[in-house]
Formats: C-alpha cells, sequence, structure tokens
C-alpha cells in the first residue's frame, strides 16, 4: 500500500504507520492491521443444472419463433437484445437451477469429475 488506505467501514483498520519511501519513490510505505477476525464468507452459489435440463423443449421453443420477421430490419445490437431475451426465457422454462455452498465445494462450479479424471 503507498500513501492511502481506503475502507468501507470506520474503525476496521489500526496501527497504521509511515515506513520510509520505497525507492527513488515519493510515496511512503503505509503498514497497517485489520482489527476484525477473519472469517470465510460462506455464500450459496446458483448455477444452472444443465444435467436435468430439457433440451428438447429447449430446441422447440426457440425452433418456434420466426426469426427472419422478428429480427427483420434491426441493427446488430438489437437483434442481439432480442436473440438474447428469447433465449433467457427458453433457459428459465427449460434449465433448472441449483444451489451449491462454497463451504463444502472445494474445487470450481465449473469442474466436474469428469474434467477432473480428463486433468
Amino acid at each position: 500500500m503507498l500513501d492511502l488506505i481506503l475502507t468501507n467501514k470506520e474503525g476496521l483498520v489500526g496501527d497504521v504507520k509511515l515506513k520510509g519511501s520505497l525507492g527513488c519513490s515519493d510515496h511512503e510505505m503505509v503498514e497497517f492491521r485489520i482489527l476484525r477476525a477473519v472469517r470465510r464468507a460462506h455464500s450459496k452459489l446458483t448455477t444452472l443444472d444443465f444435467r436435468r435440463a430439457d433440451f428438447g423443449l429447449f430446441r422447440d421453443l426457440l425452433g418456434r419463433i420466426p426469426w427472419d420477421k422478428a429480427l427483420e430490419g434491426r441493427g446488430a445490437q438489437d437483434s442481439w437484445l432480442i436473440f438474447k431475451g428469447h433465449l433467457l426465457q427458453a433457459q428459465e422454462r427449460c434449465i433448472p437451477t441449483k444451489r451449491k455452498s462454497s463451504k463444502t465445494t472445494k474445487r470450481p462450479p465449473w469442474m466436474n469429475k469428469e474434467l477432473l479424471c480428463g486433468v
């Protein structure tokens, strides 16, 4: 840290000491302590559960849309927003979600057993 400590809570930082300049810089090093106990956040992560997805219905829903008419006369940005909207609606109907706790998960959510075996 050089010269400045920013925090979002008052009283979070203490024992602030300037430790001299770093090399030829006109900045000074700042030493400080964080005054709270470190705790691990156990957030719940919501992910798509592709194993339980109904891809047949997904294809059917997107196949029913008359894309020529839906995108006719639209620019790239408008076409993308229309396509994205239909895609997300189909996703909500066809792909369920599941909640994972980071407390029990030791690996990233995208790392499944198949990938682990391939590594």
